[in-house]
């Protein structure tokens, strides 16, 4: 069996990565290899195969695969074999519209999504709040299967605490100091543009740093889409953890979360810790950028603060008290975290590559998502 992984174009990470390693633990025969940027290389466990994205042979991979996963989409031009499954896993609770439904779009990007979703076989969707968007931000007709996602099994896990004082080594985080996650999304308009920039931050970031405290930590974390675009500079106690394999491991390692209208905020919540969002241009990028599946004001499981100031006193806040979920925040997870609870790769394995070895034949594999009853 030839599996194709791809996560991000060209990144060991995400749903594909706990996919990978999940069937390779399970003893899987199975001639695996990964789309891998050559810059990014580096980042791939000694032994994994890879193909340079976008080079000859990652068409040829692709085109003779039996199965692909995959969390983007690859819509450079390749040809799909009728016999191939592809699992298109995504990567995130869509809070902010998707290609079909986005308020603005750049010209031709649409159709090399439409391009893609044509070639899906199944889709995976994080919680039954998120099918029915996917479906219509993607058009895709197929089977949806509501699993919950892969790569947050690891935050339920059992050495979840052994990977948090590990990852917090690495990062030379000492015991007893607090560590901020601050994980913006991008913005359409900077990334997509023809000249400026390409993202922009509202505050000096070593300021940010700074008025944490002495004992803390601010890790920045760039969404893919910039990360490799500019480098983000402070004095200590900043850290760019933009380049960090596997943002899930950060979630463990990370105390409080600041964040605006990224799907972090969902995958945060598995771990019952402290969100806060910095929303300072909420109506710009909720009605002329994306425009929202979710009311946010109505659903954030945190406060949306709109200053420096008002972010760095809701941490000062944390600390006077022990944290404990509010009745919002409890919502947040019933609504939008349940079906996190560690087991969502063996659903997906059971669902696509069964004890035999043999991936499910593609008209085996009905929806899950009919209205519940």
């Amino acid at each position: 069996m030839k599996v194709v992984f791809n996560s991000f174009g060209g990144r060991y990470n995400d749903n594909p990565r706990a996919v990978y390693e999940a069937l390779v633990a399970r003893g899987a025969e199975m001639d695996a290899v990964w789309l891998a940027r050559p810059e990014l290389r580096g980042d791939f466990p000694a032994g994994v195969s890879t193909v340079e994205t976008w080079g000859p042979d990652a068409r040829a991979a692709v085109e003779s695969a039996d199965v692909i996963v995959s969390n983007d989409g690859i819509s450079r031009e390749w040809d799909k074999d009728p016999a191939t499954t592809y699992l298109q896993t995504w990567h995130g609770t869509p809070l902010k519209r998707l290609h079909r439904d986005a308020v603005w779009a750049p010209e031709g990007r649409l159709e090399l999504v439409m391009r893609d979703v044509a070639r899906w076989d199944v889709l995976l969707s994080p919680n039954a709040a998120s099918t029915p968007h996917l479906r219509s931000a993607f058009g895709f007709t197929g089977p949806v299967h509501e699993t919950g996602y892969p790569r947050n099994d690891v935050l339920n896990a059992p050495d979840r605490d052994a990977r948090r004082a590990r990852v917090r080594a690495e990062l030379g985080i000492a015991d007893g100091v607090t560590a901020v996650l601050y994980a913006p999304t991008w913005r359409d308009d900077l990334v997509l543009s023809d000249d400026g920039p390409k993202h922009t931050f509202p505050v000096d970031l070593g300021d940010l740093a700074r008025g944490l405290g002495a004992d803390s930590v601010l890790l920045v974390r760039l969404h893919a889409m910039v990360s490799d675009r500019l480098v983000v500079q402070g004095p200590a106690p900043l850290v760019d953890v933009s380049r960090y394999p596997d943002i899930s491991e950060l979630y463990l390692a990370a105390d409080v979360l600041v964040t605006d209208y990224s799907s972090t905020m969902f995958d945060f919540a598995v771990t019952g810790k402290p969100i806060v969002h910095f929303t300072y241009d909420l109506e710009h990028y909720r009605d002329d950028l994306r425009g929202f599946y979710f009311d946010l004001a109505e659903i954030a499981p945190g406060p949306l603060l709109t200053t420096s100031e008002q972010v760095l006193a809701a941490i000062a806040g944390l600390r006077e008290r022990p944290w404990e979920p509010t009745e919002r925040y409890e919502r947040f997870q019933d609504t939008f975290c349940s079906l996190e609870d560690g087991a969502a790769t063996e659903r997906v394995l059971q669902l696509l590559f069964p004890p035999d070895g043999r991936p499910a034949a593609r008209g085996a594999l009905p929806a899950n998502d009919e209205p519940r009853r």
